[in-house]
Formats: C-alpha cells, sequence, structure tokens
C-alpha cells in the first residue's frame, strides 16, 4: 500500500564535497574516499530518477563536509517546507544554504528558530509525524515544529531515539502507509504500536533506515537476510552501495528530500 509518504514526484540532492572526508561521525572507522563517495552517490541519483522523480542536484558545499545529507535540514511536506535546527554546530548553516532550492518548490517555507531538529529524527507517516529525541534533537525543536505544522493538521509525536543511536531513522524507515521496518531495539520500545513493524534480520541493523519512493525502496547493498524478507513480503528493493556514507553515519534516507511540490 502506497501512500502521500511514500509517493512524489521531486528529491532534491546534493553533491557530496571533497571534503566529506571530515564529516562527522559516532565512531571513527576510517574517512570516506570522496571519489568513491561521489559514484555512490551518481547511483542514488540514478534510482531516484528510475522510479520517475524529477531530481535536482545541487553544487557540492565545501564550507560544510555532511551538507550531501540533505534530508538533515529541512522537512518537506505536502503543504509546505520546514527548514531544521541541526544540532551539530558545524551544520547550523546547511538550512540557510537549502532554503532557496526549496522556495524554488514550495510557496511556504517556514523555519524551526528554537532549539534544535535534524531531519533524520523525523519518519513522517500517513497519519503522524514521529520525532525521536537524540544528541541533535531536542524538545524546545520538536515543540517548535509542533507549532509550525498545527495549522496544516499534522500531529506530531515525541519519542525516545534509542541509546547510542545517531538519528531515529538510523533504525527505521517508512515501507508503506501501514508497515515500517526498524531494528529490534526500536520495536520494542513500543513506538510503533498501530503500525505492522518488520524487523530486520540479526547482524543486520544498519539497514533500518530504507526509503520507500514510489514503488521502489531503496535499501543498502550487503544485507541480504533482510532483503530476501522484504522481497518475500512483495516490496521491490533497488540495493544500493552505501559503505562510504555509512563512515560518516549516513544512510538512505539522509541522502535526498522527497515531496511533490505545491507550485506548479
Amino acid at each position: 500500500m502506497t501512500s502521500s509518504a511514500t509517493e512524489f514526484s521531486h528529491a532534491i540532492t546534493r553533491l557530496p564535497s571533497q571534503s566529506v572526508t571530515a564529516g562527522l561521525r559516532a565512531s571513527d572507522e576510517g574517512n570516506p574516499d570522496a571519489a568513491k563517495f561521489s559514484a555512490d552517490h551518481e547511483l542514488y541519483i540514478a534510482a531516484l530518477r528510475a522510479t520517475g522523480a524529477e531530481v535536482a542536484v545541487l553544487p557540492a558545499l565545501e564550507t560544510y563536509p555532511d551538507s550531501c545529507f540533505v534530508e538533515d535540514a529541512a522537512l518537506c511536506l505536502p503543504q509546505g517546507a520546514i527548514l531544521m535546527r541541526p544540532g551539530a554546530p558545524s551544520r547550523l548553516g546547511e538550512a540557510t544554504e537549502i532554503a532557496p532550492a526549496l522556495k524554488e518548490f514550495y510557496s511556504d517555507v517556514r523555519a524551526i528558530e528554537d532549539g534544535h531538529i535534524e531531519g533524520g529524527d523525523i519518519l513522517v507517516t500517513e497519519r503522524e509525524i514521529l520525532v525521536g529525541l537524540s544528541a541533535r534533537t531536542d524538545a524546545a525543536g520538536v515543540a517548535n515544529l509542533r507549532n509550525l505544522v498545527a495549522d496544516w493538521n499534522w500531529t506530531v509525536r515525541e519519542l525516545q531515539t534509542p541509546p547510542d543511536v545517531l538519528h531515529f531513522k538510523t533504525d527505521c524507515g517508512l515501507l508503506d502507509a501501514d508497515t515500517v521496518l526498524a531494528t529490534s531495539r526500536l520495536a520494542q520500545s513500543g513506538c510503533f504500536n498501530g503500525y505492522r513493524v518488520i524487523e530486520v534480520a540479526d547482524g543486520e541493523e544498519a539497514c533500518a533506515n530504507c526509503v520507500r519512493f514510489n514503488d521502489v525502496v531503496l535499501f543498502p547493498a550487503g544485507f541480504p537476510k533482510t532483503a530476501s524478507l522484504l522481497r518475500r513480503e512483495g516490496y521491490t528493493l533497488a540495493e544500493l552501495p552505501n559503505e562510504q556514507a555509512a563512515l560518516i553515519d549516513g544512510g538512505m534516507s539522509c541522502l535526498s528530500l522527497r515531496f511533490t511540490p505545491d507550485k506548479k
């Protein structure tokens, strides 16, 4: 079952910079290779376009090593866009940088002004907006978001990201209107009561962050048990390399903003 939370006409991406090797990371497993990262990013854009999406590719920002992870800088909803306020000081300017692109597609672009909140902590479903508190997202940021989307008739539900997990969506992804892919540790918290939950295979927790875009699930390559499970459930997967992005805590959802613009 698809929904307005998984059906889109457009996406925004940003090319990785050469400075991506200095991207933030929770643990140091080595620096990504900028050339390989760029090659992987091209495959990601191609996968989006293969779904029928019109993809805007923004230029690299050398000043912001993590800026290819555009999802953290904004939230796109059917009614408009919200500029985030990243919790990492080195990323604060990214929202300002992406604002002009959003204004090309949306007539209503709002901005978080209190606290901190990043798009990686936000899962939008057909019925509500789930936001996980984390090291990058605080209660003040969630409260500001709730106020900004109130007249758009969205319900915002505040949750807790598991300890030692960077973002809420590090551990989950929306598969359709009623189904979430999640790690066991997040699913067992009860935050998805009322949804159908498919748990990733043991040892494959890193694949929970996936993206349903129209009829295809963008899924990180290298997690065969969970991939096989999802295909048995009837999902069509595009398996994409993510090793370079993973070195700086990036996943499938981080690399794009997905939406249908209100400007024709």
